[in-house]
């Protein structure tokens, strides 16, 4: 005992603890990976989607999986990348140029 504790309730509460904290840690993670609200990302880059409806694919291309999809007037960090009139923006994230147009002021080359 320690603290008038049993040593295995006090082993339960620092597993618990611990497990809880990386929860919290990675959710964290999670959610600051994905948002898509605030400022231009580190490219300074972001646009607009014009299209009612913007498919996202994983590739650059329409052969390619659909991952998301945007609604017009949706805004969205973007990289300087763009291949076969598609613009990267993301890790396995692509969409039509023709549908996307720079936020006033974003620098997206």
């Amino acid at each position: 005992m320690v603290l008038g504790i049993p040593k295995r309730m006090l082993i339960i509460i620092a597993v618990v603890a611990g497990v809880v904290l990386i929860y919290l840690t990675s959710a964290t993670e999670r959610t600051s990976e994905g948002a898509e609200g605030g400022g231009a990302g580190p490219t300074g880059c972001r646009m607009v989607v014009t299209a009612d409806v913007l498919n996202v694919r994983a590739g650059p291309g329409t052969n390619t999986q659909i991952v998301g999809k945007f609604k017009e007037n949706a805004e969205t960090d973007a990289e300087l990348v763009v291949r076969d009139g598609f613009r990267k923006l993301g890790e396995n994230r692509w969409a039509s140029v023709e549908f996307l147009k720079p936020v006033g002021g974003a620098d997206c080359g």
